[in-house]
């Protein structure tokens, strides 16, 4: 048995939409989604637990199998364990985001959180200055994917507010600084950083090209190391993972899965949607269960890019459901769920808690050739299936459909 779990990064959006306003999935064409929808099981399933924040690091733990309510310590742990930075039982991880702000009515404000999407290339070169000269033995910076990246606190703070500066875009950033016990050092190696950057050449050549400049870094998503069970300790399965994203692999390296580089995934956009789908079929030839992650939904959701979003659900629907429904017959009985980790309304730019539509369907009832139905919000809440506990869809996958 082979169990395949696509995964579109804040593909969801609101499940009440405002008047007039159809969501991006119930806009774009999903003929290989909509076919699973009317196959199998289908409706809502809620991977943000109450009380915790609507991200990718709750909702992809959920996804995995782990109860975020056991196993969620933060966001940057999960991101170090993917970079391979070893933490210390009371070493603190944080996201680091290189940001571009911009000056108005005297104010500074979140320009651009992910520094106009800059080069992993040119973000090492940055990060790497910063390390040189802001490094000691407390405080470590370690490069990672475009704009996200890592800095380490030895023994370090956590017990302080901070705000990612995804949520924050075109406001002023001085209400959302870090606050609380350890903050003022971090607001310090911030304001450090300006001078760093603002004379690197790499910001030289972005101003000169007309890209955004680095203003600075932005520290949040801090937490400990976790402890979790390997996932086929719990599920009885080998795993692997398809994803661009640090946070997204670091789940996996916890629970154990492998990890499988695709060449031309970027996590944003541009990414090479069809050479995902190919290297995830090879990659069953080897594995019970694949988690294939896809990031370019989220960040058009970020945007606010209404039709950028629905291009990427099109590619996703495309170039890899599409060709896997083809060939995932050839290796014999199988399971595909497809899902997103969060919504990500493009009207709000951020993340919010809402159940995402889910789609469950085995082999056997794909090829039943049943009606497709649409695969979006308003007709998965229709159903009157919503799966509360998020974390028990692997288990529903194993046992479904008894």
């Amino acid at each position: 048995m082979k169990f395949v779990i696509v995964q579109g990064d804040g593909m969801a959006d609101l499940t009440e939409p405002p008047a007039r306003e159809t969501t991006p999935l119930a806009a774009a064409r999903t003929p290989h989604l909509d076919r699973i929808a009317g196959c199998g099981l289908y409706g809502l399933v809620r991977t943000i637990p109450a009380g915790y924040p609507p991200g990718s690091d709750v909702g992809n733990l959920s996804l995995f199998g782990y109860d975020p309510r056991l196993y969620y310590t933060g966001r940057s742990p999960l991101e170090a364990a993917a970079m391979g930075v070893k933490l210390g039982p009371e070493d603190i991880a944080f996201r680091m985001n290189t940001v571009a702000l911009r000056r108005e009515r005297g104010v500074e404000v979140m320009d651009d959180y992910s520094g106009g999407h800059i080069d992993t290339a040119e973000a090492r070169e940055l990060v790497l200055a910063l390390n040189e000269r802001l490094a000691d033995e407390s405080f470590q910076f370690y490069p990672g994917v475009s704009y996200r990246h890592l800095m380490v606190w030895r023994k370090g703070k956590q017990e302080m507010k901070t705000r990612g500066p995804h949520d924050i875009a075109d406001q002023p950033i001085a209400p959302h600084l870090p606050q609380g016990p350890g903050a003022e050092q971090l607001r310090r190696l911030m304001d450090a950083s300006r001078a760093i950057l603002a004379a690197h050449p790499v910001n030289a050549r972005r101003t000169a090209s007309g890209s955004k400049a680095i203003t600075q870094v932005w520290f949040w998503g801090q937490g400990k190391a976790p402890s979790m069970p390997a996932f086929r300790t719990l599920y009885g399965l080998r795993g692997a993972c398809i994803s661009a994203v640090d946070l997204v692999r670091g789940v996996a390296v916890y629970a154990g899965f492998d990890l499988i580089a695709v060449p031309g995934a970027t996590g944003y956009l541009d990414t090479d949607y069809a050479a995902k789908g190919r290297y995830a079929l090879d990659a069953l030839r080897q594995y019970d269960l694949l988690f294939v992650h896809i990031e370019a939904p989220d960040e058009a959701g970020h945007m606010g890019n209404r039709q950028e979003k629905i291009r990427a659900i099109e590619a996703i629907d495309e170039k890899i459901i599409g060709p896997m429904l083809e060939r995932l017959p050839a290796c014999g009985d199988f399971r595909m769920l497809v899902t997103s980790d969060h919504a990500t309304p493009v009207s709000m730019r951020t993340h919010t808690p809402d159940p995402v539509p889910f789609a469950l369907a085995t082999g056997a009832e794909l090829e039943a050739s049943r009606p497709p139905v649409k695969f979006a919000e308003a007709p998965a809440r229709a159903t009157g299936v919503v799966i509360e506990e998020g974390y028990s869809v692997i288990r529903r996958m194993q046992r479904y459909p008894g």
